[in-house]
């Protein structure tokens, strides 16, 4: 059995890492703020061989597979490149596997850094906080396909939904286009109920409408309740669909294909950004078309 390494303890990661570790996966830790990975590591007894380590390089000493799970493409090269970094460590070529969401570009630099002989996999996921815990993640995979095969064991510790979806970079991509329609979509449930509001509408009856006929969608069901009462308890930070956002609009922008609905999305992401909302969940994307419409819910 692999020897794995996780990097990354988030709300995501450490989700993660802890099915792995109840999967019966030799796991070794770290994470950037001090003493957490040792916390986290502590908190799993009985979940199975899970220890803590001071360093990128001294994880990757002691893994076979290496996967990474934080917040943008610049902190996955100070992983990989940055000091004690996981290029430092001696030893048998590694698989390292991003899970992050970094864009395909990034993705391929992360690949191109790598010490010779390693091999790359970006592998960035869907679903928020409770699939993470409950190991039902939808993974997309880009990279070559025997080394998908080798870890597709640890991906179904963590998902629901495994596909491979291509080469290097593709994995991202799917996912980059995934996650603006799900920002267009919440924006749209915003601002229809906005509109249902401002004209009378009966928004318990606009919900039950649209959640049974063509309106329907995974974002009316998961965020109209929550848009309604104001409620933007975290489970994906609004500051990372922006991000995400804006990663697809640049590989658009790249292959020269408009996605004008996405873009009408980010101004209003960025306005709730703006407003103070950017850890919340992306819920208070509401906060801005509310600014723009001059009235509350």
């Amino acid at each position: 059995m692999d020897r794995i390494g996780f990097l990354g303890l988030g709300i995501m990661g450490s989700r993660m890492a802890a099915n792995l570790a109840t999967a019966g996966h030799p796991l070794t830790v770290w994470t950037r703020t001090e003493g957490k990975a040792q916390a986290w590591a502590d908190a799993q007894s009985g979940r199975g061989q899970v220890r803590a380590a001071g360093t990128p390089a001294a994880v990757a000493a002691e893994a076979d597979v290496l996967i990474t799970m934080v917040v943008d493409g610049a902190q996955v090269a100070a992983i990989v490149a940055g000091p004690d970094g996981l290029a430092s460590a001696a030893g048998t070529p590694k698989l390292l596997v991003d899970m992050s969401t970094i864009g395909p570009a990034a993705a391929r630099e992360v690949a191109a850094a790598l010490p010779q002989g390693w091999r790359f996999l970006d592998a960035p996921v869907t679903g928020s906080s409770p699939r993470a815990e409950d190991g039902t993640l939808t993974i997309m995979v880009g990279g070559a396909r025997e080394d998908f095969a080798r870890v597709r064991p640890l991906f179904e510790a963590m998902g629901e939904l495994v596909l491979h979806v291509g080469d290097t970079g593709q994995g991202q991509m799917v996912k980059l286009i995934n996650n603006a329609v799900a920002a267009v979509n919440a924006g749209t449930v915003a601002q229809a109920l906005l509109v249902g509001a401002a004209t009378g509408v009966d928004l318990d009856a606009l919900v039950a409408i649209m959640a049974a006929g063509s309106g329907a969608s995974l974002m009316l069901d998961l965020k109209a309740g929550p848009m309604r009462r104001h409620d933007y308890d975290t489970r994906f930070k609004l500051e990372h669909m922006l991000k995400d956002v804006n990663l697809c609009l640049e590989a658009a922008d790249r292959a020269g294909a408009p996605f004008p609905a996405a873009a009408a999305t980010r101004e209003a992401l960025s306005a709730a950004q703006r407003r103070g909302h950017g850890a919340d969940d992306f819920a208070a994307v509401l906060e801005a078309y509310e600014d723009w419409a001059g009235r509350r819910l």
